[in-house]
């Protein structure tokens, strides 16, 4: 499982490249793809060429490799996987909130006498599942339509300190909904109550 998510990383990685590369070869003949989503980054760069022969023929090949890679990309599994993969058995941690502890996901703790500060999030563990949470957080946060407990309380806390902040504490949250899934089998579902199912209360 962790071999699959170096490689899926690594997947990830190119895709990134070559999209950013298609952007690069664009910019300096006044083409701007510019905030566009996954789905339609093909058809909106193929767009923006339209009638331009010459451009056309040398952006086209690079259009059907980076499709490729995309499509070879959701074939391998994303973060549920990662973290399973790390957890491994979730009867290790004898309560839910000490996951994010294990994957640098919680402030740093300094005394010293008379000194009690807390910093900084510690980012000790394992730095690819920190990295997946941390996306999934963003993608709750910036993306998804729903709303439910985790993502509006997320939202909350945005609007208080920062993006960035309210990300990495979600994704401490998600360690502790995704480890009481898997203590007791539940499975997400989008709502406030709990007898269908765990939802996001455990933020």
């Amino acid at each position: 499982m962790l071999a699959l998510l170096v490689a899926r990383k690594a997947m990830l990685g190119k895709v990134l490249d070559m999209e950013n590369m298609i952007r690069g070869l664009l910019r300096p003949f006044g083409f701007k793809v510019g905030s566009i989503s996954v789905g339609r980054f093909d058809a909106g760069v193929r767009d923006l060429l339209a009638g331009k022969k010459e451009l056309e023929a040398i952006v086209a090949p690079l259009l059907d490799a980076r499709n490729a890679m995309r499509l070879q990309l959701a074939k391998l599994h994303r973060m549920a996987l990662t973290f399973r993969a790390t957890v491994d058995d979730p009867a290790r941690f004898k309560k839910s909130p000490n996951v994010g502890a294990r994957f640098g996901l919680t402030p740093r703790c300094y005394q010293s006498g008379q000194t009690d500060r807390i910093g900084r999030f510690s980012k000790c563990g394992d730095e690819l599942t920190r990295a997946m949470l941390y996306e999934a957080a963003i993608e709750i946060l910036t993306r998804i339509p729903t709303n439910f407990k985790l993502r509006l309380w997320g939202l909350r806390l945005a609007r208080m300190k920062d993006l960035k902040r309210a990300a990495t504490t979600g994704a401490r949250a998600l360690t502790v909904l995704l480890h009481k899934i898997g203590i007791d089998g539940t499975t997400f579902r989008f709502g406030a109550g709990g007898k269908r199912g765990r939802v996001a209360a455990a933020a």
